[in-house]
């Protein structure tokens, strides 16, 4: 067993029990934390936010039993950098390095191989929460605090500790960028490795995609692959999803499987010139990562150096359309024409996900044995004056809830009370709420959600 061992971990909650007992009644609650992986802004405060510093690494790891006690903050990076070693992963290692493994699960997280594992929460084992009551409890599968913490974002409560299973892996990874001109043989491709976890009577381990206009898609096929060999390195001058289009079968070591998205933030770091050749030269490999553009980002948003550069260029008020969403399979093609007719952002990515068990989770409800696919899109569209609107994201809001899938939280929602209630179960929420915060302390999932506070 390897980690930081429990004596550290539990000094680390006392202190986080005691910045929670600081914060005045009535002051906003929340973490204090240098990174962030969500896209909507909030309400400042000046309140000092809970002191999670000590709960950042990895408890311990237990090889043999193939599980892992790890921080609320421990990023999937050191999480890896932990477990990798041992020949094991989690069962869903989300894309970028520096989300959390407790924001994963409160804020859910999906990555290639939620086709057969399904979202990170799933293979939780158990949980100690810090919940707005300011006791520490821990709670299993069954429990309605675990089973309504999915979602909930902060409004539940913090996870200090989960014990989470882990996979067994080799050192390499076989891609396939397989092509599709026709969506609906895309969806029916999904759907039968989804159900046979094989394609062309090869295993599948892992399953993703890009759309990057109509008429071109393509589905990535991994293959946990257990003889060594030469692989790809996309972290240098070449970029991963450009190679999607050039090859048809890739090699990667695991650890970069893991990261391949992070290195370019899928294909946004393009906003920021880092896929320019001669910039990419000059771009140190340690910048090239997920948080240092979500730094830019923010950067953004304080300036308007990007709405200045709109301006300049005569081009009409842009809208940020951040959202990744999830249909049923059957209504990925619907979903993918409307998009690109009505929005036009491209590329998007696709992950097919299945719940891994017979059960529904409360707080985002999707339903057992029927596979989604989820669609990611990051960027802006020039909508003109209405920016300030959203009619773009209203827009998905609206179809992604007539299609019968459901939208993630960690960007801007534009939802009513009545609305949000029903697809998020606002009732159940609220009940669990009051019995593990009966004074209301923490702020509600709406309110941080829609309401940005």
């Amino acid at each position: 067993m390897t980690g930081i061992g429990r004596a550290a971990h539990e000094a680390a909650v006392q202190r986080l029990r005691a910045s929670y007992d600081a914060v005045p009644p009535g002051a906003p609650v929340r973490l204090a934390k240098k990174t962030s992986n969500l896209f909507r802004q909030r309400a400042a405060s000046r309140v000092p936010g809970l002191d999670v510093s000590g709960l950042t690494g990895v408890v311990e790891v237990d090889p043999v039993a193939k599980t892992a006690d790890v921080q609320g903050m421990c990023t999937y990076e050191d999480l890896v950098d932990a477990t990798l070693p041992h020949g094991l992963i989690p069962l869903v290692v989300p894309q970028l390095r520096t989300i959390t493994l407790g924001g994963a699960v409160t804020g859910l997280g999906i990555e290639s191989t939620s086709f057969r594992n399904g979202l990170p929460h799933e293979s939780v084992l158990e949980m100690d929460i810090l919940t707005g009551g300011g006791a520490v409890v821990t709670t299993k599968p069954g429990d309605d605090l675990f089973d309504t913490f999915p979602n909930s974002y902060g409004s539940l409560g913090y996870a200090t500790r989960l014990r989470i299973e882990l996979e067994e892996v080799p050192a390499q990874v076989a891609l396939r960028h397989v092509r599709f001109s026709d969506f609906g043989l895309m969806a029916k491709a999904i759907e039968e490795i989804v159900e046979t976890r094989q394609w062309h009577g090869e295993r599948v381990d892992g399953l993703d995609g890009v759309v990057f206009e109509p008429g071109e898609g393509y589905l990535t096929i991994a293959r946990w692959l257990d003889e060594d060999g030469p692989t790809s390195d996309y972290t240098g001058q070449d970029v991963f999803y450009r190679s999607l289009q050039r090859r048809e079968v890739d090699r990667l070591t695991t650890y970069d499987y893991l990261w391949r998205w992070d290195t370019d933030w899928f294909w946004c770091s393009r906003a920021f010139g880092a896929q320019h050749p001669v910039v990419r030269r000059f771009w140190p490999r340690r910048y090239r990562r997920s948080d240092v553009y979500w730094k830019l980002v923010a950067l953004d948003n304080r300036f308007g150096v990007g709405a200045w550069l709109d301006r300049r260029a005569g081009r009409p008020q842009a809208e940020k359309v951040v959202q990744d969403i999830e249909v049923p399979i059957d209504r990925l093609e619907e979903f993918l024409a409307w998009f690109d007719a009505e929005v036009g952002m491209r590329p998007v990515w696709l992950c097919p996900l299945r719940l891994r068990g017979e059960k529904s989770w409360p707080t985002y409800p999707l339903e057992p044995g029927l596979t989604y696919v989820n669609v990611g899109f990051w960027g802006a569209v020039n909508v003109g004056p209405e920016a300030p609107d959203a009619p773009r994201n209203r827009a998905i809001e609206a179809k992604v809830h007539e299609l019968g899938g459901h939208k993630s939280l960690y960007s801007e929602a534009f939802y009513d009370r009545e609305t949000f209630d029903e697809l998020y179960d606002g009732a159940n929420l609220a009940a669990v709420k009051d019995t593990f915060d009966p004074d209301d302390r923490l702020t509600t999932l709406y309110d941080k959600a829609v309401q940005r506070r």
